[in-house]
C-alpha cells in the first residue's frame, strides 16, 4: 500500500513558462510558491520553459538560466548546442510516440522524451531542494510526496501518457501505474481553485456578481488561456460540490504564442526579408529575448500603446541597409522612437485577431448547444487571460448574457488548483467522452451481418468466426462517471490459446462495425496471459475499464484462476 503523502507538489508545465507550488497535504490553505531569478532583479512565479543541452547532448540549463546561457554563447558555438523552447506544443494535435524527436532552435534534434524528462527532472530537484531548505520537514523518500502535473484538456490520451512516461524517466515515480502522480487537466484545476476564492479574488471587469457561485446546479464555461492552446470545458456544480463535465473539451492552438508570431511577422514586414532573415539566422539568442519581452507586454492590463526595445544587432543589421527610421515610413501602426519601436494600441489588438476570432467562435459553438442553456458564467484563467485585449473582446461578445469572471492571479489559478487536485484527484464526478472507444474482438461468423472478407476458421476444430469486430465500450458525447467501469467478457478464439491481445481503437463516429473502417484510430494494445487451457474456448477473461479519469485505467481478470492484474494501455506505440 502506498505511503500517505506529507507534501503535495504541483508542476504547472507550460509552453511558455513553468513553475511549481507545494503545500503540506494537510494544509492546502497555505500553498507556497517559488519566485524565480530574484538574484537577477526579477521576481516571477514561473520561469521560461526553455532547456539547453551542450554539444555532447548533456543537460546544462533550464528556465532563465538556459535563456541567459544561450544568449551569451558566441554564434559559432551556439550552432552546436541544443536550445529548446515552446516544445510542449509538439504534443498537441500530432501522433505522439515514445520515440518522437524535437527540433532545437538551430535545427538539431534530440528525442522528445529526453527533453521533457530532463525538464521535469530539473523542476523535481529544484522543488525537493526548496522543501528541504524551507525547514518544514526533511523529505528523504519520494513516497512522501504526491506530484501533480497539469496538462491541457484537449490533449490526446497518448500525450497524457507521454507526460507520465517523462515523469517516470525523471524519477518522479517508479512505475507507470503509480498513484503518486496525478495528471490534472488545467481547466479542472483552475475551477477547483476558483471555487474557494473570496469576492476580492476576482477582477471586476464584467461581472455583476464578482464571485464564483458554488451552488448545486450552477454551470460554468472555463476558458483556459495558455501560451500554446486554448482549452474550453463546461462544468456543473453537483450536490456534493463535486464537478460534472457537461461537454467534451474543445479548443485549439490559439494561445498567446500566436500573438507573438503575428508580432514577429509584423517586424519582418517592416524590415523586409533580407534584413529579418539575416537577423534571425545570426542572432537567435537576441531574438529570443526580444520575443520574451514582447510576451510580457501583450499581457499588460493597459489600453495604451506599447514600446518595444529594439536590440543592438537588429538595429545594426538594419542600418547597414539604410537609416533605421526609414523602415518605419510606411509601417502602419508602428513608429521609431529613439531606440524603441512604438506600437499603437489598435495595431497591438490586431495581433490578437486570430486568437480572439477562434476563441469567440468556439465559445459560441458550445454555448449554442441545447445542453448549455443554463450556463451563467464564463471563467477566464491562464496567463493569456491577463491580457486586457483578450478580456475586452470576450466581454464585448458575451457580457450581455453571461457573467465573466477572471481571478486576479489568472496565471496562478491553474497551478494552485493543481495542488488541491493532489489532495482530491476525484473532484470531477463525471466526464464527457471526447470519442467513441472500443476494442477489437472476434465472434461467431454470421453471414447475414458480417463481411465475408472477415471470415476466419479455427485451426483446431473448424470453428468459424468473424475477426476485426469493433466492440464499443463508451460512445462519443456520453457522460461517464469517474467510478463507472465498462465491463466486457472475451473468449479465446483457439482452445489452446495461452494469451489474448487487447487492441484499443477510437473513432469520432457514434458507432462502427469494424476496426479497419475509415476514421478509426488504433490507440495501442496490451497482452494478457491465459496459461490454463483446460476449459478451451469456454474460458473467460473480464476486462474492466474506467474511462472517466484523465487517464484510462484497465483491469483484466482471468475468470478461471480469479487472478486480476492492472493493464497498462500503451498509447505511445508506433
Amino acid at each position: 500500500m502506498a505511503r500517505k503523502s506529507v507534501f503535495i507538489v504541483a508542476i504547472d508545465f507550460g509552453t511558455s513558462h513553468s513553475g511549481y507550488w507545494f503545500s503540506f497535504a494537510s494544509r492546502t490553505d497555505q500553498i507556497h510558491q517559488v519566485y524565480w531569478e530574484m538574484e537577477h532583479g526579477l521576481k516571477t512565479p514561473k520561469t521560461p520553459t526553455c532547456i539547453l543541452f551542450n554539444q555532447k547532448q548533456e543537460f546544462r540549463k533550464f528556465g532563465y538560466d538556459a535563456v541567459m546561457k544561450y544568449k551569451s554563447l558566441p554564434s559559432n558555438e551556439a550552432k552546436d548546442w541544443y536550445f529548446f523552447q515552446n516544445f510542449k506544443m509538439k504534443l498537441y494535435n500530432t501522433k505522439v510516440t515514445s520515440g518522437m524527436e524535437l527540433t532545437a532552435s538551430n535545427g538539431k534534434t534530440l528525442p522528445a522524451l529526453t527533453v521533457f524528462s530532463k525538464s521535469l527532472l530539473y523542476l523535481k530537484e529544484h522543488a525537493l531542494n526548496t522543501i528541504r531548505e524551507a525547514s518544514f520537514q526533511t523529505v528523504c523518500d519520494l513516497e512522501e510526496i504526491t506530484w501533480v502535473i497539469t496538462v491541457p484538456a484537449i490533449w490526446s490520451a497518448a500525450a497524457r501518457q507521454f507526460m507520465r512516461l517523462a515523469a517516470k524517466e525523471a524519477g518522479i515515480i517508479s512505475d507507470m501505474m503509480s498513484e503518486k502522480l496525478v495528471i490534472a487537466l488545467k481547466p479542472d484545476a483552475a475551477l477547483l481553485w476558483c471555487k474557494q476564492l473570496p469576492r476580492e479574488g476576482f477582477t471586476v471587469d464584467s461581472s455583476d456578481k464578482k464571485k464564483f457561485e458554488d451552488s448545486p446546479g450552477v454551470q460554468y464555461i472555463v476558458v483556459d488561456c495558455g501560451g500554446d492552446t486554448i482549452n474550453i470545458t463546461a462544468h456543473e456544480i453537483q450536490e456534493n460540490h463535486c464537478l460534472k463535465v457537461l461537454h467534451k473539451a474543445a479548443g485549439g492552438g490559439w494561445g498567446g504564442n500566436k500573438v507573438d508570431e503575428n508580432f514577429l511577422d509584423f517586424l519582418k514586414e517592416i524590415f523586409g526579408d533580407e534584413v529579418w532573415n539575416e537577423y534571425v539566422k545570426n542572432y537567435p539568442t537576441e531574438l529570443q529575448h526580444l520575443t520574451y519581452n514582447f510576451g510580457l507586454q501583450k499581457c499588460s492590463a493597459s489600453r495604451e500603446a506599447v514600446f518595444i526595445h529594439c536590440y543592438y544587432n537588429l538595429t545594426r543589421v538594419a542600418e547597414y541597409k539604410r537609416d533605421i527610421s526609414q523602415f518605419f515610413n510606411k509601417a502602419e501602426g508602428a513608429t521609431w522612437c529613439n531606440g524603441m519601436i512604438m506600437i499603437t494600441y489598435d495595431k497591438m489588438k490586431s495581433f490578437f485577431d486570430y486568437s480572439i476570432t477562434n476563441i469567440i467562435c468556439a465559445l459560441r459553438d458550445i454555448l449554442d448547444k441545447p445542453e448549455m442553456t443554463k450556463v451563467q458564467y464564463l471563467l477566464l484563467v491562464g496567463g493569456f487571460a491577463s491580457s486586457i485585449i483578450l478580456r475586452d473582446a470576450i466581454s464585448e461578445a458575451f457580457s450581455s448574457k453571461y457573467n465573466i469572471l477572471c481571478p486576479v492571479e489568472a496565471q496562478l489559478a491553474i497551478a494552485k488548483g493543481a495542488v488541491l487536485c493532489g489532495v482530491n484527484p476525484h473532484i470531477i464526478a463525471s466526464r464527457v467522452s471526447a470519442r467513441t472507444y472500443g476494442i477489437a474482438v472476434c465472434s461467431a461468423f454470421d453471414a447475414a451481418i458480417h463481411d465475408v472478407s472477415k471470415r476466419r476458421v479455427s485451426k483446431a476444430d473448424d470453428y468459424v468466426y468473424c475477426t476485426d469486430i469493433f466492440q464499443k465500450l463508451v460512445g462519443i458525447g456520453e457522460s461517464v462517471n469517474i467510478n463507472e467501469v465498462a465491463h466486457y467478457i472475451i473468449h479465446p478464439v483457439e482452445p489452446d490459446q495461452t494469451q489474448i491481445c487487447f487492441a484499443f481503437y477510437c473513432t469520432e463516429k457514434q458507432g462502427a462495425q469494424y476496426v479497419d473502417e475509415e476514421g478509426m484510430e488504433w490507440l495501442g494494445s496490451c497482452t494478457v496471459p491465459m496459461p490454463d487451457t483446460e476449459l478451451g474456448r469456454k474460458r473467460e477473461l473480464k476486462l474492466d475499464i474506467k474511462f472517466g479519469l484523465t487517464e484510462f485505467q484497465a483491469t483484466c481478470t482471468d475468470v478461471t484462476s480469479q487472478e486480476s492484474r492492472a493493464v497498462t494501455i500503451d498509447f505511445l506505440a508506433v
